[in-house]
């Protein structure tokens, strides 16, 4: 992992433009590709940010990019030109910086699932019908590149589908998802395109409008049904 504390512009091209002024913010770029501006609030959400994979590319800057921002006086020590697979770009330009870090971490455990969430995925793939008739669980924890997705599952058409379960369902839970079904769709041995499902007890409005936005669906799963506690003759309304 690299960390780069140092004054910087940020432009994003891609679905849509954005564009960050000069200002002193930390820069992140993971092993896994993927390169976040933050600054400092927001808690964990970036600024802006690259998902993986992407190529990174450091070089001096051009004329006309030092006078582009003379009005600023920043002095421009190197530029920043991060590219997806998808065409997107996002270009970095640095001036002063504070601290250029490089650690190498090793290789994660992985989250830790809580007892909630661990049998919540367990009751899932022992009831794949709660996704709906016909469905059918091919493996738990199918490994990717990055990390295992909690259920490979295949629906009724026969279509490969990628569920991450969560007790609470929020953003970084739908683009961790969206991380899986990115590599995992270009393996040809699950078909043309793989699916993805999020299903959780609860899913906050905002996580559900950007699964909607990638395609992605979204389950809201009753834990006690799936036990087998929840009676509908007990049931007063």
């Amino acid at each position: 992992m690299r960390l780069v504390i140092a004054q910087c512009q940020v432009d994003y091209t891609g679905r849509l433009t954005a564009h960050l002024p000069w200002a002193r913010r930390l820069i992140i770029v993971k092993a896994d590709g993927s390169v976040s501006v933050h600054a400092d609030d927001r808690a964990y959400k970036p600024l802006n940010w690259m998902s993986p994979p992407c190529t990174l590319t450091e070089r001096e800057p051009a004329a006309d990019e030092a006078a582009a921002v003379s009005a600023l006086d920043p002095q421009i020590t190197t530029v920043w030109e991060v590219d997806s697979a998808g065409g997107d770009h996002l270009q970095i330009l640095l001036g002063d910086i504070s601290l250029d870090v490089t650690e190498e971490l090793g290789v994660d455990p992985g989250l830790q699932k809580d007892g909630v969430e661990a049998h919540l995925q367990e009751l899932l793939a022992e009831n794949p019908e709660a996704f709906g008739e016909g469905w059918s669980v091919v493996q738990r924890e199918y490994m990717t590149p990055i990390g295992p997705v909690d259920l490979l599952c295949r629906d009724a058409e026969g279509t490969y589908v990628a569920v991450e379960v969560k007790r609470r369902g929020e953003i970084d839970g739908v683009e961790q998802l969206t991380r899986y079904l990115d590599l995992m769709n270009r393996d040809h041995l699950l078909g043309d395109h793989v699916l993805g499902v999020f299903a959780a007890q609860q899913i906050k409005p905002q996580a559900r409008t950007l699964a909607t936005d990638r395609g992605i669906s979204c389950l809201t799963v009753d834990y006690d049904a799936l036990r087998g506690m929840d009676h509908p003759e007990e049931r007063l309304f």
